[in-house]
């Protein structure tokens, strides 16, 4: 078997909901990432790319009909670039890089782009058939911006909650207060601006044509608890969850290059860091928040190591709650988590934050010299992906 690397990793400024990136296209956006990504190796042939795996977690709008493949069309590559487009929600460009690395470690591909993209801004409105011809009543256009949509009426009640009361009810069970989660929210707002103003973005980051955004949109300066603690909950009358300690709505795409060790002949690059490990588990629905645990103890059994030799982890911030639900059970310290900031400040792109998480901890292990690191993230409907990473330069 092959080993996989990570080679380059980029992605587009993250925009808010109806921000910056309102206007542009998800195939657009793919494709800003996809050409970003590919710009760090300017002498990769892209002709001799085996496979781009793209994540979505909609597609439903413009991004239907294998954005994957629209990508690398809108981005220039020669029309024999073969193109794939995976779903698992919120890990959907973490699944892509897995599946990435999995052709690689097979030898079906020496140099495979691994990416993912989400407009939640332009995730249209459906509308179900009728059931019968010439229907006389009243339809309701359905929402596809996130969530549960045209449920089965067989899934039991528990499984369809929404996903902030699943938080809360994640929050009773551990008794995670609504401080820990304000103060957790402020820290991961200011980590991501002092990493913006110490140019630890500046090479991950690429910009969209078009587009006056150099940073990302949702990064507030100066966030405190305090700050936060006077927001209203947003799911129960007394919940702990609010807009300010919960991810928003976003916009964005983010691109990876996988290969083999023979593949750097190629791309022309050294590689950042090794896949040493991957993890995917899955709990009850509505216990998706918890599934990181479970994911990431199986990728750190697979890389053969423990958290005790863990110097970074690149948790996707979905909620503080669960975020902190998972560290807590993991043990470990939470300095090493999200040190440049999480999703709730950067922001979470669904089909986009797998690649997000797994290019930002490949740069902090090379700027720490860190040699061992995870990436995990939740997933709606109870599952959680995670990648083990090691620096072979540390």
């Amino acid at each position: 078997m092959n080993s996989a690397y990570l080679y380059a990793a980029a992605r587009t400024p993250f925009g808010r909901f109806g921000g910056a990136l309102a206007e542009v296209r998800p195939d657009d956006l793919a494709a800003a990432a996809l050409k970003g990504v590919l710009a760090k190796a300017p002498g990769l042939d892209p002709a001799v790319i085996g496979d781009v795996v793209w994540g979505c977690a909609n597609q439903a709008g413009e991004d239907n009909r294998n954005v994957g493949r629209m990508a690398v069309l809108l981005a220039g590559l020669p029309v024999s670039v073969p193109a794939t487009t995976v779903n698992r929600l919120c890990g959907s460009s973490l699944d892509a890089a897995i599946t990435a690395s999995r052709t690689v470690e097979s030898g079906d591909a020496d140099v495979v782009v691994a990416g993912g993209v989400e407009s939640m801004t332009r995730a249209p409105w459906v509308l179900p058939k009728p059931s019968r011809a010439y229907p006389a009543g009243n339809v309701t256009a359905v929402s596809t911006t996130l969530g549960w949509r045209l449920v089965n009426a067989a899934m039991p009640a528990e499984w369809t909650v929404s996903l902030g009361e699943a938080n809360e009810a994640l929050g009773d069970r551990f008794g995670i207060s609504r401080e820990r989660q304000d103060e957790f929210a402020a820290t991961s707002h200011n980590n991501a601006d002092k990493a913006w103003n110490d140019g630890f973005y500046r090479d991950l980051v690429v910009e969209v044509p078009g587009v006056d955004l150099d940073r990302d949109e949702g990064i507030r300066p100066g966030s405190t608890s305090a700050k936060l603690a006077g927001l209203k909950p947003s799911f129960r009358p007394d919940g702990t969850i609010t807009a300010g300690n919960a991810s928003p709505l976003n916009d964005g795409a983010s691109a990876l290059i996988i290969g083999s060790e023979a593949g750097a002949r190629n791309i022309g690059l050294e590689p950042l860091a090794r896949i040493a490990g991957r993890g995917v588990h899955a709990n009850a629905p509505q216990d998706f928040g918890f599934a990181p645990v479970e994911a990431a103890e199986k990728a750190l059994k697979r890389a053969g190591i423990t958290w005790s030799d863990v110097s970074a982890v690149e948790l996707n911030e979905a909620f503080a709650v669960q975020s902190l639900a998972c560290v807590d059970a993991w043990g470990v310290d939470p300095a090493i988590v999200n040190a440049r900031g999480g999703a709730i400040a950067i922001g979470h792109p669904l089909g986009a934050s797998g690649g997000r998480i797994l290019g930002t901890l490949a740069a902090r292990l090379r700027e720490s010299g860190g040699r061992w690191g995870v990436a995990a993230i939740c997933i709606g409907v109870g599952q959680a992906l995670a990648v083990v990473l090691e620096n072979e330069n540390s």
